[in-house]
């Protein structure tokens, strides 16, 4: 029987990652900064023989962006909430929900199998997200994340900088610059670490471009998990193959 590879594509919203999968197996993560996302796709579809193009966008792209990419592929995937997937979706509202939210989950219930779990996306916006046991997802809570925090400090004063990440940061600031650095990022520490302490039998797993910054300086057992919406693209095109 000959190998099925489906190709996974995560578009966020300052990036895309892709991913070729064997199965629930990803190969090498690449990474596309541009602005031509379909050029990206469908170069990346002309290298192999694809079965299944599973895609999840936080972007509003338009229905001809979909259309052209259903000719590079036998299957085209673009994932929402109204699709079965392979969790328990709990949401009150599943037409608002993201799909990376929601695959997250289907990853992280594939990697913790009847555990409870909870995953912190650092990226663009801090997401934090419950994963029951049972295999539900939840529900969770959105804030805004490190660059966010430190860029609505700048957009919305008249005199405080544009600062980045700080590679040590004081307990108290003793200058406008240690005082931003130290407000926004002890501000998530002590967010993140309240919901740890108040969930203390769960899993959690750090996940986002800013994840391993946070694993180091919290002393609670994390796992940190890159890529799980690809890892939950693989899940659902991998769930595809099988119902054909």
């Amino acid at each position: 029987m000959p190998i099925v590879i489906n190709l996974l594509i995560d578009i966020g919203n300052s990036s895309v990652k892709a991913s070729y999968a064997k199965g629930g197996l990803l190969e090498e993560i690449i990474r596309y900064d541009g602005e031509d996302v379909y050029g990206f796709i469908a170069n990346l579809a002309m290298r192999r023989e694809i079965d299944v193009i599973a895609i999840s966008t936080v972007r509003r792209e338009g229905a001809l962006f979909f259309k052209e990419l259903e000719s590079e592929c036998n299957k085209l995937i673009v994932v929402d909430s109204s699709m079965e997937l392979p969790v328990i979706n709990r949401y009150k509202s599943p037409e608002t929900l993201g799909s990376d939210r929601i695959l997250s989950a289907i990853a992280a219930g594939h990697i913790f199998p009847e555990r409870d779990v909870m995953i912190f996306d650092f990226g663009t916006a801090l997401t934090i997200d419950f994963v029951s046991g049972k295999g539900e997802y939840l529900g969770g809570n959105i804030s805004l994340g490190l660059r966010g925090r430190f860029r609505a400090l700048n957009d919305y004063t008249q005199r405080l900088p544009l600062l980045g990440n700080p590679s040590e940061i004081a307990d108290v600031g003793s200058t406008t610059k240690e005082a931003i650095e130290s407000g926004v990022v002890l501000g998530l520490i002590f967010e993140v670490s309240g919901y740890i302490k108040e969930y203390p039998n769960h899993i959690y797993i750090f996940t986002g471009g800013d994840a391993i910054y946070f694993a180091e300086k919290l002393k609670s057992s994390i796992f940190v998990v890159y890529n799980l919406v690809l890892m939950g693209l693989a899940r659902v095109a991998e769930n595809y193959a099988k119902s054909e």
